[in-house]
């Protein structure tokens, strides 16, 4: 993967001079302490992809079920979930001709007049002792032939799971790139900023905003958090002890435990991809550099030293090397360093600002902070060309993360002078928003892997496991 990045890359330098800015920035998010939620977001669609393809969600038929049981709701969630990704444009139930409830029941002539290319339908079907079996079909209006079919046992409460797998299995039965709706996101969320006593929270929520809890919360700043590529882990970093500490949160045990703490600053986590180790910014003499822990054997390694800030560590895909910023030329930009052979490469050569960089799961790009006319948005620049695109047009976006199948990203940006978290599709065709409805921000977002273990998580009661030493 380092070759098939530093081929273009040389090219790139050979024919654009090496200039860097004589303006000098201090890198931001050292201490970036904006950042809160809320009880419930609500999800805003505000640019739309005119080439989605049509397709029909039909409300699922539901059989005789428990008083006060619902089970309502799964095709909404379905065509909504389909709906945010700007592959699809669902069809509305105003519009539908009949609600089939099995095979049997679909006339494929009268879907095609409507110009629809795929229809998804189902039942729910109350099984005794609290189990519902749910079963649903993909079809393709066009050949008039069943695509995929499955049938999913579960309580009322896993409902809107099945929903999302439904989704998940819908979307990459159509396009061949598995879907993420299954997957989750975890941010930073501050209230009571103006009260002299904050209060910070780590949340996590499914990708649509919905079923938000509290993973951790303290009166300490909390930052940077970041999951473990298998799901079961998240790192982030915390004040509580009145330093800044990496601290390693297992969310199936609930244990959390101290990784690293120093007197100097300590920031940025982020997981190898086999998870055996965490790349950090330190700041053990004064001056932030990058460093490498190993989990497992606790060895840590320091892989960058400049009289310059180096931060915001991103591994590659293959685990070969890391993207990081620094402002090394005199303004922030982003390098590639190179694990064996240790070498460091300027990446971004455009620009006065450039930083956060993540790098898509394919290892052929980056998302990242860019600065034009005083504005930042999320920009995306290939390895290959070295061109950058803009994918945002609102200002002071910041913390991009993508999702694990590379087509979606998400970031926090403002809207009416008020932190939120957007999510933008890759392509920039399509866009929509996670507004949060209390009195306070969110920032920092972190989506994240296929496989997450977020099942009983519940709040933590503080404790900490020390290291048993910090060299």
């Amino acid at each position: 993967m380092i070759k098939q990045i530093m081929k273009p890359v040389m090219k790139r330098m050979h024919r654009c001079p090496f200039s860097c800015s004589l303006l000098v920035r201090v890198l931001l998010l050292w201490l970036s302490l904006s950042g809160l939620v809320q009880a419930e977001l609500v999800v805003q669609i505000t640019k739309g992809n005119a080439d989605a393809a049509s397709i029909a969600v039909v409300p699922f038929t539901v059989g005789d079920v428990p008083a006060g049981v619902n089970i309502l709701g799964v095709d909404r969630i379905i065509a909504a979930d389909l709906a945010r990704s700007g592959q699809f444009s669902p069809l509305s139930l105003d519009d539908m001709l009949s609600f089939p409830g099995s095979l049997d029941e679909v006339y494929y002539q009268d879907w095609s007049l409507l110009g629809v290319q795929y229809l998804v339908l189902g039942s729910i079907r109350d099984e005794g002792a609290g189990v519902f079996t749910t079963r649903f079909y993909l079809l393709d209006v066009d050949r008039q032939s069943v695509m995929f079919e499955d049938e999913l046992p579960g309580t009322a409460e896993d409902l809107k799971s099945t929903a999302h797998y439904i989704s998940d299995t819908v979307y990459e039965q159509i396009t061949g790139i598995p879907g993420a709706y299954s997957t989750k996101l975890l941010y930073v969320a501050v209230s009571d900023l103006t009260s002299g006593a904050p209060n910070y929270r780590l949340l996590f929520s499914d990708v649509d905003g919905a079923n938000q809890n509290i993973l951790y919360q303290s009166q300490a700043p909390l930052l940077s958090p970041a999951w473990s590529p298998d799901g079961r882990k998240v790192a982030y970093v915390s004040f509580e002890r009145g330093r800044g500490a990496v601290i390693l949160h297992d969310l199936l045990s609930k244990r959390r435990q101290v990784v690293v703490e120093f007197d100097g600053r300590s920031s940025a986590p982020s997981f190898s991809p086999d998870a055996s180790q965490l790349a950090l910014v330190l700041a053990r003499r004064g001056n932030p550099d990058i460093y490498i822990k190993d989990l497992i054997s606790g060895k840590l390694q320091q892989v960058t030293k400049h009289y310059r800030i180096d931060t915001e560590p991103s591994w590659l895909p293959d685990g070969s090397g890391l993207v990081f910023t620094s402002n090394r030329s005199g303004s922030p930009q982003i390098y590639l360093l190179t694990l064996k052979p240790r070498r460091i490469t300027r990446l971004t050569l455009e620009g006065d600002y450039n930083a956060h960089a993540r790098v898509l799961p394919d290892g052929r790009s980056i998302a990242f902070v860019h600065q034009r006319e005083g504005t930042f948005h999320i920009a995306r620049m290939g390895f290959e060309e070295g061109n950058i695109r803009i994918l945002t047009t609102t200002a002071l976006d910041e913390s991009p993360s993508i999702s694990p199948n590379g087509t979606m990203l998400i970031y926090a940006t403002r809207s009416y002078g008020k932190g939120i978290l957007a999510v933008l599709s890759l392509d920039g065709t399509v866009k929509y928003d996670l507004p949060d409805t209390a009195n306070s921000e969110v920032r920092e977002p972190s989506w994240s892997p296929f496989f997450v273990a977020t099942d009983h998580i519940e709040e933590e009661d503080g404790t900490l496991v020390l290291p048993e030493d910090d060299e």
